[in-house]
């Protein structure tokens, strides 16, 4: 379509209808052909329905109440799933002969698999009529329909017996064994208090006292370690100020002068070893703390006078000769005997502050021992009571399942003289007399429609790629030239 901006008027889309028509007419006539080809060569299926009954029990319920108390459409699903297991359903596709012609060319799983399709089980929609459900199956041949569907239903009746009879006898014996194992645990009980006093023991809720009274004695204890790593730790930084004065000695003055010129005296010759203690008296400290220090004062005097200054010049001879003596200037003190002992006291010192912070670390894992044991102190009180209620508990539970399995039996017995919940077939299966597939009145319904709107669909997509001239504007539109005149169709009519 050239303009597809084009508002079209009525005529319009009739004139695109009379252009289209072939197009809407062929797929419409394919569309009903194929339709109706297919009703009447189609295979015709029967469906055959069985009308079940479920009575209630004949014993009134006040006197012996069943062990059976599902629903209906829960016990329908099982018992559907057992009728129509691969077992049962292949015993009668042999017994009746049904699709014989599938077999040819369909593995036995599948042959099984397409009479599970054709088996349906229909409960009623309404809730007056929940008292009974319906059978049917679908088959090419009505009596094979009708046949097969009394046959299920039977089937769904001896299973519902003996479902409700396997339940009851399951019930009695789940009981029994009940009653076997509750008279088990209470023999249990003493077991596992006996053992839960055991895994817990030291933490159980009559040592709580006594935990205290340790946990009491620990923490003290643990003050008195802190106290003795406290004076260790006192004692070790007394014996480093110690060695650090040894190594720092306090500084003389060489001179002393007055006014704001007043100079030092420097010795005028000096040898390299009495420079090296001249400058350790002045300064004092390790080769680093004594070069700092000269730097500080070095900074100091260089505010206050020029770099010509004679107490600058001294200052930068200090360091000079500090430089110069670097590798050999701590060797007098440390050769000192008494720097040495105080060097074995402090490691001394050291190994006793570590033994004592192990020995701390250890109480404080007794410590937490013991607090973890008293605060969960109540925890295992709560477990003891619980096992306590859980005797209780049990013996109570041993004489209500007593009660129960005696119960139990009496339901056992009812289902065993078929006096509990059954299924009667109320309305059996008839040979049908109309095919129940295909429905042809529905088919070519749909097929109408389908081929409508097929044709339809078709004229759109037809029209939609038509790149021809049908008006003026079209011209116009395509060409971009101004359409002067246009000369109408005439068709000649017939003399």
């Amino acid at each position: 379509m050239i303009n597809p901006e084009k508002n079209f008027t009525l005529d319009e889309y009739l004139e695109i209808l009379r252009r289209r028509m072939w197009y809407i007419i062929i797929p419409f006539v394919l569309v009903m052909a194929g339709a109706s080809i297919y009703a009447i060569i189609a295979p015709r299926e029967y469906k055959a329905s069985t009308l079940v009954l479920v009575s209630p029990q004949s014993v009134p319920e006040d006197l012996v109440h069943a062990t059976v108390t599902s629903k209906v459409e829960e016990r329908l699903q099982s018992i559907a799933q057992e009728v129509m297991s691969r077992t049962r359903l292949e015993t009668i596709i042999t017994e009746f002969r049904l699709y014989e012609k599938a077999r040819k060319h369909l593995s036995k799983e599948e042959i099984v698999e397409q009479m599970r399709k054709n088996i349906k089980v229909e409960l009623p929609t309404k809730k007056d009529e929940k008292g009974s459900f319906a059978i049917s199956f679908i088959s090419n041949d009505p009596n094979t329909a009708m046949v097969v569907a009394n046959r299920l239903s039977s089937l769904f009746i001896e299973e519902n017996l003996k479902i409700r009879e396997q339940q009851a006898s399951g019930t009695t014996e789940f009981l029994t064994n009940e009653l076997v194992a509750a008279k088990a645990k209470l023999d249990q009980m003493e077991a596992s208090v006996t053992q839960y006093k055991r895994r817990f023991m030291g933490g159980l809720p009559e040592q709580r006292d006594t935990n205290l009274k340790i946990f009491e004695q620990m923490q003290n204890q643990n003050q008195r370690i802190s106290e003795s790593l406290r004076s260790a730790q006192d004692r070790k930084l007394f014996i480093q100020k110690q060695m650090s004065d040894m190594e720092m000695p306090v500084s003389m003055p060489v001179a002393a002068g007055s006014g704001k010129d007043s100079q030092y005296s420097i010795k005028p010759s000096l040898t390299q070893k009495e420079a090296s203690s001249a400058v350790a008296a002045d300064t004092g400290g390790t080769y680093e703390t004594k070069k700092d220090k000269l730097k500080r004062e070095l900074e100091d005097l260089r505010t206050k006078y020029t770099d010509n200054h004679p107490d600058v010049i001294a200052m930068k001879k200090k360091m000079a000769d500090l430089e110069k003596n670097k590798d050999t200037y701590d060797n007098d003190i440390k050769k000192d005997p008494r720097f040495r002992e105080l060097k074995n006291q402090l490691t001394a010192t050291s190994l006793e502050i570590k033994r004592l912070h192990d020995e701390s670390a250890s109480v404080s894992a007794q410590i937490n021992k013991y607090m973890g044991r008293i605060e969960q102190t109540p925890a295992r009180e709560q477990d003891m009571a619980s096992l306590l209620r859980e005797y209780e508990s049990t013996k109570a539970a041993y004489e209500t399942l007593l009660k129960k399995s005696q119960g139990a039996q009496q339901a056992e017995n009812l289902e065993k003289r078929q006096k509990g919940e059954q299924f009667k077939v109320i309305d059996p299966a008839r040979v049908p007399e109309e095919p129940f597939y295909p429905d042809v009145p529905k088919i070519l319904l749909i097929s109408l429609f389908a081929g409508l709107a097929g044709g339809m669909a078709l004229a759109f997509i037809r029209e939609q790629m038509d790149r021809s001239f049908h008006d003026a504007a079209d011209v116009e539109i395509s060409l971009g030239i101004k359409v002067l005149a246009t000369i109408p169709k005439i068709e000649a009519k017939a003399s």
